[in-house]
């Protein structure tokens, strides 16, 4: 009996909040029109009509979203409270009598998506392009020398290896986050795939240090300035790939908990919030990471070639 008044009650309270917000911006509208050159003439009255409308707004929004949260409530019922785990591993299939983890198979759809995106541009963007750039040969041209500049800004030429590497390493890890939005964990919240991507990495910090300086001044450099730092630039070198393993796995999976728990919190009140947030945790939070992930191994590569 308590539950079902509580729920009636926060019923009738949206509606009230959303009604009377609803018509409470109308009025400031309107109140906004007819004396808009009377309030661009006075900042004080003018700064007064707007929060009016911003407060008027927020009611509405409020009002709207309890009420939608309790209707929700009462057709599918409260959200029954389950128990939370997460795993550093990801699920595992069984797909043709191989067991395969759900990051492999993500994996090979973003593989494949990209794939068919780069054969398109590959056929019908490559060779229509011209001297003055406009639209799709515009956006790729500025994605292609802003990664040349960064990489060349930060370590030099290298040749158009590296660039290439960074420009293939960006775009799969933004595709990877954004998965998450479709309900997939991300791989890059996968420790496994974090690993392999670190240890790409920490051959390509050597492989460029040892194409620039050679074996023995690979070996010297790693010496400077005592040989007494030796051992210990060894042990450095041997933790950068964990290091960078568990950075981007730790943040990667940090974010997905975040949205879990809110889910879980929320229950039938996940509606509007949840959406906001995984603005920043799928989306702006996986660019930031991409950023700091080309930007160390950039560093590394940096060190390494001096």
């Amino acid at each position: 009996m308590q539950e079902t008044i509580v729920t009636y009650g926060f019923l009738a309270l949206g509606i009230v909040l959303a009604l009377v917000g609803w018509f409470w911006r109308r009025a400031v509208l309107a109140d906004w029109f007819r004396r808009k050159t009377q309030l661009e003439q006075d900042a004080v009255a003018l700064g007064r009509v707007k929060r009016k409308k911003l407060w008027a707004t927020v009611m509405t929004i409020v009002g709207g979203w309890l009420l939608v949260e309790r209707i929700l409530q009462l057709v599918f019922g409260s959200v029954p409270s389950e128990e939370f785990e997460v795993s550093i591993w990801a699920t595992r299939y069984d797909v043709g009598g191989y067991s395969l983890s759900e990051t492999v198979i993500t994996t090979w759809v973003i593989m494949a998506v990209v794939l068919v995106l780069a054969l398109l541009v590959r056929i019908l963007v490559i060779p229509r392009m011209t001297d003055q750039p406009k639209g799709i040969q515009n956006v790729l041209e500025i994605c292609v020398e802003a990664v040349c500049k960064f990489t060349k800004t930060s370590v030099g030429d290298l040749g158009d290896h590296l660039p290439s590497y960074l420009f293939a390493l960006a775009i799969y890890m933004v595709c990877s986050a954004m998965v998450e939005l479709l309900g997939v964990r991300a791989p890059t919240a996968d420790i496994t795939l974090t690993f392999a991507m670190a240890i790409i990495t920490f051959v390509m910090i050597n492989y460029f240090g040892l194409k620039k300086k050679g074996l023995v001044g690979r070996i010297k450099s790693m010496a400077k300035p005592t040989p007494v730092v030796f051992p210990i630039k060894i042990v450095s070198d041997l933790a950068v790939p964990v290091s960078l393993a568990c950075r981007l796995f730790g943040n990667m999976l940090g974010g997905m908990i975040v949205m879990e728990l809110l889910y879980m919190a929320l229950g039938n009140a996940a509606i509007g919030f949840p959406s906001v947030l995984g603005l920043y945790f799928n989306v702006f939070h996986p660019l930031i990471q991409t950023y700091i992930f080309l930007t160390l191994t950039l560093t590394f590569i940096g060190e390494a070639v001096e």
